[in-house]
């Protein structure tokens, strides 16, 4: 029913900037809420980033506040997640979700997953 892509995601060095897109399908976008996940490797799944269907609110996990910046366009049907002062440790793989549950920050709570976008920092 919805289908969800990731894009961005390359090799930086820690400091830089990267602005991960993820698109997706269907006409109803913005009755949802989309999230950003990343898993690094031997990890698990941790919430990134949350913003409401309206894009009016939003939530960020403490490692990537005041860092981050995720944002949506519901017209093209697109979530944006800016990362400001990469550091090796954001290197993981990144995945965009979407979820009918409100805010969620849990990984249970989304229905809808992309297939990711992998992220590296190096120091």
């Amino acid at each position: 029913q919805v289908q969800l892509v990731e894009s961005g995601g390359k090799l930086v060095q820690a400091g830089d900037s990267l602005r991960l897109s993820c698109a997706a399908s269907g006409r109803a976008f913005d009755g949802y809420h989309m999230g950003w996940f990343r898993q690094a490797s031997g990890k698990e799944r941790e919430f990134v980033a949350v913003i409401s269907g309206s894009g009016g609110d939003t939530i960020y996990s403490d490692s990537v506040k005041g860092r981050f910046t995720i944002s949506r366009d519901n017209a093209k049907h697109t979530v944006h997640l800016q990362m400001n002062s990469l550091k090796p440790e954001d290197t993981a793989f990144y995945y965009c979700a979407a979820t009918l549950y409100g805010l969620a920050t849990t990984r249970t709570s989304y229905i809808y997953w992309g297939q990711g976008t992998q992220v590296t920092v190096s120091s």
